[in-house]
């Protein structure tokens, strides 16, 4: 796997992406049909500006992604020290060999250690998502909260909660005093 900052030359790939990985259900809050070129293209372009966006490549078929993750800061002042929007996600057919949390370890190092500006890394996954869950606690994420009946789970057609995470970068130039999560 070989995994590097991802440009507007994958957008079609990332496409490709993210429309496997929706056809399976509860991966994604997107349906596949409502994963489309100018959704990408958005995420990538907000990314590229002001936030972060780590791709993993096939080394067998340098066509093929295999991973992603990205996130961004939502554009407002007050919230300049946070990137958002985090999503994260590996093929169908690489999920279970340690591909995501390698990605996501990238990531998060990546801002640890070239973004002193970003203070904190905030994330929402369904509260039937053990396991995703348990993998962002284990890379240091702590559960803020719970917004009940924020989604409707596509498979069961129950209304569930989000699970609010966040991750403190632990070289962030704060100027005040440090929060505690």
């Amino acid at each position: 796997m070989h995994y590097r900052t991802a440009d507007e030359s994958d957008i079609p790939r990332l496409v490709k992406l993210y429309k496997a990985v929706a056809r399976i259900p509860g991966y994604l809050a997107r349906l596949e049909q409502e994963i489309t070129e100018e959704y990408v293209s958005d995420f990538v372009h907000k990314s590229l500006k002001a936030g972060l966006i780590i791709v993993g490549e096939n080394e067998i078929n340098p066509d093929e992604l295999i991973a992603e993750v990205h996130g961004y800061k939502p554009g407002l002042e007050v919230f300049n020290h946070v990137i958002g929007d985090v999503t994260f996600l590996v093929h169908p057919d690489h999920q279970g060999k340690g591909i995501g949390r390698t990605i996501f370890t990238i990531f998060l190092d990546e801002i640890a250690n070239n973004h002193p500006d970003v203070g904190k890394i905030e994330l929402y996954t369904g509260e039937s998502n053990a396991r995703a869950i348990a993998l962002y606690q284990s890379l240091g994420f702590m559960i803020e909260g719970r917004m009940e009946m924020r989604f409707r789970n596509p498979q069961t057609g129950n209304y569930e909660a989000d699970i609010p995470l966040g991750w403190v970068n632990p070289n962030f130039e704060f100027d005040g005093d440090i929060p505690r999560l």
